[in-house]
C-alpha cells in the first residue's frame, strides 16, 4: 500500500518560511504527478500546488509567487517551500498524488501562521 509522510510543519509568523516534505513509498512516485493539499478547519481539503512528472508546475491562484513545489525522483520526496506565509495559510498539509490515491492519505503536518 502507498506510504506517504509529511513532515517540515510549525509555528511561523506572518512573512515567514517554511519547507514541507513527503517522502513516498511502495509506489511508482517517478511516473506519477504528485499534489501538495491542505485542510483548514471547518473547510474542504484543497489542492494547493501540483507538479507532473515532467516537472511542469501548477498552484492555486492564493498562493502563486509564494509557494514553490519540487520533486526530487532519486529520493521519492516531493517538497513545498512556503515563503511570505498568511496566516489564511494555517491548515494541515497532505501530500498525494493528483489525481489522489483515496487510502493513501497520511497524517499531514500542521502549520500555522500567526499575525
Amino acid at each position: 500500500q502507498v506510504q506517504l509522510v509529511e513532515s517540515g510543519g510549525g509555528l511561523v509568523q506572518a512573512g515567514g518560511s517554511l519547507r514541507l516534505s513527503c517522502s513516498a513509498s511502495r509506489m511508482a512516485f517517478s511516473f506519477n504527478a504528485m499534489g501538495w493539499y491542505r485542510q483548514a478547519p471547518g473547510k474542504q481539503r484543497e489542492l494547493v500546488a501540483r507538479i507532473s512528472s515532467d516537472g511542469s508546475t501548477n498552484y492555486q491562484d492564493s498562493v502563486k509567487g509564494r509557494f514553490t513545489i519540487s520533486r526530487d525522483n532519486a529520493k521519492n520526496t516531493v517538497y513545498l517551500q512556503m515563503n511570505s506565509l498568511k496566516p489564511e495559510d494555517t491548515a494541515v498539509y497532505y501530500c498525494n498524488a493528483n489525481p489522489p490515491f483515496g487510502r493513501a492519505w497520511g497524517q499531514g503536518t500542521q502549520v500555522t501562521v500567526s499575525s
